[in-house]
This record gives structure tokens, C-alpha cells and sequence, in this order.
């Protein structure tokens, strides 16, 4: 796009920025739409499950409930507790939603449809999502309550814990394509030979790295605080946990940030284990459909997993989630690392003679 502004006269400089502004308003708006839909699919799938019928009034099928929430919150007043440090409180809803955002500069959504496409885009994935926390931990200790405390604590442990095994797990991912480029990543899972004899594409149709992709579902679940791993916004004892003392658009900065979080790690469980925006058969009529309609598919796919396991697990106990997280995913996906690069060692350099 750089190119037709310069055509126009413009200064290499001034088109760049331009171009750029472009592409990245392409980019967050669709998420921002996409957010507001997967809220009411969620509360479909979720009302579904308890044979409920869910969001049915406002707009055809009740599809533009969640709008009605957004100009609902919108339209509030902005209520700062007396004694919460004013500053942070409003920053801290800002750092959660802009980080959700941030992320998606480097998903590539078809081979040639990628914002940024450089080569360290899995460790800039990994930094910027570790931002989150801080996020949290900021709206809990600026609340100055009592619950959104224990719940910034409580968050801050549980996203440090299970980065520590999707890390790992990532390590793997890494090792197997030999880059950190995500669009390399997908573009190196075409015709993998796993559990079925046909030529499809995806490091999960790998028995070896399928356990991995299994163990990244269930922290992706932990790493967005989703059931069975909500932990933070337990309501049982925390009444909303961080988002105790929120109202207004402050509250639902937290909700756009939570979804477009929770939409980010069903992308990338499709990118890096199940082929991303390649066709699920390496057949040559199947990549007449576009890679970012493949992408969408798979998508909606995960997100259908998270919304089907929180309508159907219960929430697990503090020790059991920090368990599983230190004592069973950190050693397996450690042992896993040492497993995939002693088989790519034999296959890829031999074995010393």
C-alpha cells in the first residue's frame, strides 16, 4: 500500500506511516467485531449446553446483544472508588486492552496477509502476552479492596506458572521448524504423516508433537483465565475478583481485552499445531478456498472447545491449577523438549560414527 501513496505524491516517510495506520485499523477493527460476536456465541453455546435459548431479543437471533451491552456501559458513569490510586486504576484497563491488540500485528492470516512479518514473531507473541499480567496486577493493588487484591495476586501466579509450560511447549514447536517466524512455522507443517495415511497438514496430526499441542490447549485455557482455570473472577469469593471495583467503559475495556485474548490463543493453537491458514488435507482443490477462511474455520473451532469446556467443567481449587501447572505440564513438556530434539538429531544429523 506504501507504493500507491508515494504514486500519489507522497513522501516515502508520510506513506509509510499512512500504510502502515491502514493495516493495523484493518486489523484491530475486524478483532473489535469479531470480540463483540464471540461474547454472544459464547453466551449461545454456553445457554445451549443448559438447554437454555440464550441472548433472543435484540436484533435477528439476538446478534446484537453484545452491542446493546457495549452502548449499555458505554452510556455509564465512570465510578473511582475514593480511596483507589485514580492514575493506575484508569491505566491499568489500558494496558490489558492494548495489549490484546498488540499481539495480532504478527498472525499471519494467509501467506501474503501478515502486518509484520519478522523473524522473532513467536518471542514478540510471548513478550507482549506476558504484559497481560501487569494489566491486573495494577487494577488489583490500585483498587485498594480487599478482593480485587487477592485476585491480582492470584492471577499474577497462575499466568507466570503456565508460561513457564507454553514456553516449552513452544520450544518444541521451534526446534521441529528450526524458526521463530510464525508464517514459516505454518508454512512448515504442510503434508506432516501422523496418525492418519493421508497427506495433511498440522504439527498435531504428529504423534510426537500432538501431546504438546494438548498441553498448549489446556494453558491456553489457564493463560485466559477461562473455565476451569477462572480462578481470578471466582464470584463464589471474590464477587469479580480484579474487576470489582470497574464500571462504565473502564469494565468493559476488561471484557474487549479478555475475549480478543481469548480469540488470540484459539489462533495461534490453529497456527502452530493445526496448519494455521493451510487446508487440513495437502490436496491441490482444498487451497482454492483462502488461507484466512481455513484460519477462521479453525478459529471458530477452538473457540467452540473453550466455550464447550466452560459450560461443562467445574472450576478446579487453587492447588490443584498450581499442580498442574508446576508438577505435571512443566516436567512433561521439559521431558518432551529433550524427546524432540534427540529424534531430530537421528533423523535430521545421525547418529555419530
Amino acid at each position: 500500500m506504501t507504493w500507491w501513496f508515494t504514486y500519489l505524491g507522497m513522501p516515502f516517510e508520510g506513506a509509510w506511516f499512512l500504510a502502515t495506520l491502514i493495516d493495523i485499523l484493518l486489523i484491530a477493527l475486524p478483532v473489535m467485531l469479531a470480540v463483540a460476536l464471540i461474547i454472544y456465541a459464547d453466551r449461545k453455546i454456553w445457554a445451549a449446553m443448559a438447554l437454555r435459548r440464550g441472548p433472543n431479543v435484540v436484533g435477528p437471533f439476538g446478534i446484537l446483544q453484545s452491542f446493546a451491552d457495549g452502548l449499555k456501559v458505554f452510556l455509564q458513569e465512570t465510578i473511582i472508588p475514593s480511596s483507589a490510586n485514580k492514575g493506575l486504576f484508569l491505566l491499568a484497563p489500558i494496558i490489558t486492552f492494548t495489549v490484546a491488540l498488540i499481539v495480532w500485528a504478527v498472525v499471519p492470516f494467509q501467506a501474503d496477509l501478515i502486518l509484520s512479518n519478522i523473524n522473532v514473531g513467536l518471542l514478540y507473541v510471548l513478550a507482549a502476552s506476558s504484559l497481560g499480567v501487569y494489566g491486573i496486577i495494577l487494577a488489583g493493588w490500585s483498587s485498594n479492596s480487599k478482593y480485587p487484591f487477592f485476585s491480582a495476586i492470584r492471577a499474577a501466579a497462575q499466568m507466570v506458572s503456565y508460561e513457564v509450560a507454553i514456553g516449552f511447549v513452544l520450544i518444541s514447536v521451534v526446534l521441529w521448524t528450526g524458526s521463530f517466524n510464525l508464517a514459516k512455522i505454518v508454512e512448515a507443517q504442510k503434508d506432516v504423516w501422523g496418525f492418519v495415511w493421508l497427506p495433511v497438514n498440522g504439527f498435531g496430526f504428529n504423534p510426537l508433537l500432538f501431546p504438546m499441542a494438548v498441553v498448549f490447549f489446556i494453558s491456553s485455557l489457564a493463560e485466559t483465565q477461562r473455565a476451569p482455570f477462572d480462578l481470578t473472577e471466582a464470584e463464589s469469593e471474590l464477587v469479580a475478583g480484579y474487576q470489582t471495583e470497574y464500571s462504565s467503559m473502564a469494565f468493559a475495556l476488561y471484557w474487549l481485552g479478555e475475549y480478543a485474548n481469548v480469540i488470540l490463543m484459539c489462533t495461534l493453537n490453529a497456527t502452530l499445531f493445526w496448519g494455521g491458514y493451510l487446508p487440513p488435507l495437502d490436496i491441490p482443490v482444498l487451497y482454492y478456498v483462502p488461507g484466512i477462511i481455513w484460519l477462521f474455520v479453525k478459529m471458530l473451532f477452538f473457540f467452540l472447545l473453550f466455550s464447550w469446556v466452560k459450560a461443562t467443567v467445574p472450576r478446579y481449587r487453587y492447588d490443584q491449577l498450581m499442580r498442574l501447572g508446576w508438577k505435571v505440564f512443566l516436567p512433561l513438556s521439559l521431558i518432551w523438549v529433550f524427546l524432540v530434539s534427540g529424534y531430530l538429531m537421528l533423523t535430521r544429523v545421525g547418529v555419530p560414527t
